[in-house]
């Protein structure tokens, strides 16, 4: 059975226009995106060789693109399309778990943050 380790990316933000009302459509605000990929990297590890592990440069790139390209009414939407577009384009990523924090919510109340958590495997 392969080892599973993970690779992070820990508070990658973006300037998006998600939220349920217009204004937040309109303005846009800031989102930070956590992921957690489990993978077997040892390969990598013992010969020290980029193209045996997850260029998280790659990753970045991915979710960048799945944050800006779209607008979504709502955060475990995005969660979820970032979920599966790692998925779909990391053979060694075998689960990834997203946390997408959406800063200053318009709520009636005081809250730094609101943040959803998806978690996903490849079957």
């Amino acid at each position: 059975m392969p080892e599973l380790n993970i690779i992070r990316i820990k508070n990658a933000v973006f300037y998006a226009y998600h939220g349920a009302f217009q204004d937040e459509q309109n303005l846009g605000g800031r989102f930070e995106v956590d992921i957690d990929m489990y993978c077997d990297f040892s390969a990598a590890a013992r010969s020290d060789d980029l193209k045996l592990t997850v260029d998280y440069e790659k990753v970045y790139t991915v979710i960048k693109q799945l944050v800006e390209e779209k607008k979504y009414f709502l955060i475990e939407a995005l969660g979820y399309k970032i979920a599966d577009g790692i998925l779909e384009n990391f053979d060694l990523v075998r689960k990834v778990d997203v946390r997408v924090r959406k800063n200053n919510p318009p709520v009636r109340g005081v809250i730094d943050a609101v943040e959803v958590e998806v978690q996903r495997a490849k079957r």
